[in-house]
């Protein structure tokens, strides 16, 4: 097990490793074109699940032929004991409703901190399946809801209450039952926030660890509840679905703008995340001969991915045209292993030349697939203190090199040219959610938020030159009395300069700017696969298809769940 001394010996140290430069990796096209990897949540925590053997069992099932009710599960795990709340509830079509702006869904759930008794679960009733509306207290430490599918769920009802099973065709189109509208969680409405979840929760102290366990269990639910449905349907007809088909549904997300402005506003954490990737791949660029048993797995790899490809279906023009770049560019890979190559490094470094964007990430999630020993144990190390330091006795002379140096790619914009200060980010006032808009609009300018990053460093080093023109000795302190404005664009400054990565390298206030490549970035942290955009500000993806299922833990267990593929009928 390495310690984060040591990542940090491997990132700056005398003998690092050969670490893709951050005007590479932090380029806002490239973090877009990301895919899931061994290193994505979704896989850290299925693999922590089935290592640890996680006990997880339904001690309350009170669902309606119909399948409504209410469901808790008590989950056992190393570290403490927690309950997952359900309550499943008659939706009417006329109100049926993916958007966030939404009252009622479906289903509701809670992830809570131990065992739930019938007063606590009356507490939660009154609450839970108000969402936003509701308040919960700090045992809760994430909240869910969601909604069927319209295409599928019935469908696999009907089959399964006729003794047959759903096929596997239509299930590629849609993998999913069940798909979610929000996930909450880091103290939001009442709930434990992020540091009593990091410390006395310790079994979900990584980060998105307990939002991604709540989709895990919808998942398992969904299933449960079409079968449930089924059996008591159809008595005598009905069977249950086969264990390889069950494997293949995930769970359905549907992701909007709310999560963009988190990439810029945490950056010391994100900084750490690309940094784990980087280091992954920079343990196995190093590395020399190449065993034929792994390059027999990588062209297995690129068939998987390029089928996995294939399966994904979208109605949206351009993610149709990248998934069809990304299969010319894993034939342009198969060729390329089928010719020969030296070592990884060569590899990859053809593939920044004849790949796209897209090829290219996809052939990094391909390597570090192929090494599990070099790759998983740097999970342990997505955490990170996320505190922006003032440095008041920087000299100004070194604040500014710092900008010229590290921030070389703010400078280089013309934020005089029209439309790159255009877009304007801010909040809702009814659901508090991000929106887009422009800086015409002046009640958005109003709730504007500060994620010009690159345009504020811009005002930054302008009044600073002029600054040090007239007092070429002063520190940070004395600057910072005189233009108190600049206070957060400074401290950001100087905490970033002792990181690797963390901003991202784009005008996020351009007229054109693409806020699908953020969503995009985050999803693949999470490890969600099969992207189908419905504007350039929302997409739908598939989480946890192809994981284990509850039934699975305790069983032999492969961690073989990447790109999955629609199983054989």
């Amino acid at each position: 097990m390495i310690t984060p001394a040591a990542i940090q010996t491997s990132l700056r140290g005398d003998n690092a490793l050969p670490l893709r430069p951050a005007e590479q990796v932090m380029h806002l096209e490239r973090l877009g074109a990301m895919h899931q990897s061994r290193l994505s949540f979704m896989r850290s925590l299925v693999r922590r699940i089935m290592r640890e053997r996680w006990q997880i069992e339904p001690v309350r099932l009170d669902l309606d032929a119909d399948g409504y009710g209410t469901v808790i599960y008590e989950v056992q795990a190393p570290q403490g004991l927690y309950s997952f709340v359900l309550f499943s509830n008659y939706l009417a079509p006329e109100v049926r409703n993916d958007r966030v702006i939404a009252t009622q869904w479906d289903l509701t759930m809670a992830l809570v901190e131990g065992r739930v008794d019938d007063i606590y679960l009356e507490k939660l009733r009154q609450n839970v399946p108000k969402q936003e509306a509701g308040r919960v207290d700090a045992r809760v430490f994430v909240l869910s809801r969601a909604n069927r599918s319209a295409r599928n769920f019935d469908y696999v009802v009907d089959q399964l209450a006729k003794g047959e099973q759903p096929d596997v065709e239509r299930i590629a189109r849609v993998g999913y039952l069940y798909r979610t509208t929000a996930v909450y969680g880091s103290g939001k409405l009442g709930m434990a926030d992020w540091e009593k979840v990091r410390t006395q929760y310790t079994d979900f102290a990584r980060p998105f660890a307990a939002e991604m366990f709540v989709c895990l269990m919808l998942r398992n639910f969904s299933l449960l509840q079409a079968e449930h449905i089924a059996r008591h349907r159809s008595p005598e007809s009905f069977q249950p679905m086969k264990p390889e088909i069950k494997r293949y549904f995930g769970i359905g997300n549907s992701t909007g703008l709310g999560m963009a402005p988190y990439l810029v506003n945490h950056p010391l954490l994100i900084n750490r995340w690309v940094e784990m990737r980087e280091l992954a791949l920079a343990r196995i660029r190093v590395l020399g001969d190449i065993s034929p048993a792994l390059r027999e797995q990588l062209h297995r790899l690129i068939d998987r991915c390029e089928q996995h490809t294939r399966e994904t279906v979208t109605e949206d023009q351009w993610q149709t045209g990248n998934n069809q770049q990304v299969l010319k560019d894993l034939a342009a890979l198969r060729s390329k292993a089928s010719e020969g190559f030296d070592d990884w490094d060569s590899l990859i470094l053809w593939s920044e030349e004849h790949c796209s964007l897209q090829g290219q990430e996809m052939l990094v999630s391909i390597l570090l697939e192929l090494y599990p020993t070099l790759v998983d144990d740097l999970e342990d190390y997505h955490c990170a203190e996320e505190f922006l330091d003032l440095d008041p006795l920087m000299p100004l002379q070194t604040l500014k090199e710092v900008i010229e140096t590290r921030y070389a790619w703010a400078l280089a914009i013309d934020f005089s040219v029209e439309g790159t200060r255009e877009t304007c980010w801010y909040r809702s006032e009814e659901k508090m959610e991000p929106r887009l808009g422009s800086v015409a609009d002046a009640e958005a300018k109003k709730k504007q938020m500060a994620l010009g990053v690159g345009y504020a460093v811009r005002k930054c080093y302008d009044q600073l030159c002029d600054y040090v023109a007239e007092h070429p000795d002063h520190t940070t302190a004395r600057f910072m009395v005189a233009r108190p404005k600049m206070r957060g664009i400074v401290r950001r400054i100087q905490s970033m300069n002792r990181c690797v990565y963390g901003d991202i390298q784009a005008n996020l206030l351009d007229r054109n700017v693409l806020p699908m490549h953020l969503l995009r970035c985050k999803l693949a942290f999470f490890g969600v696969s099969k992207f189908d955009p419905r504007s350039r500000l929302w997409v739908r993806n598939t989480m946890f298809q192809g994981a284990p299922l509850l039934d699975d833990i305790g069983s032999r267990f492969g961690d073989d769940w990447f790109m999955p593929l629609a199983p054989q009928q």
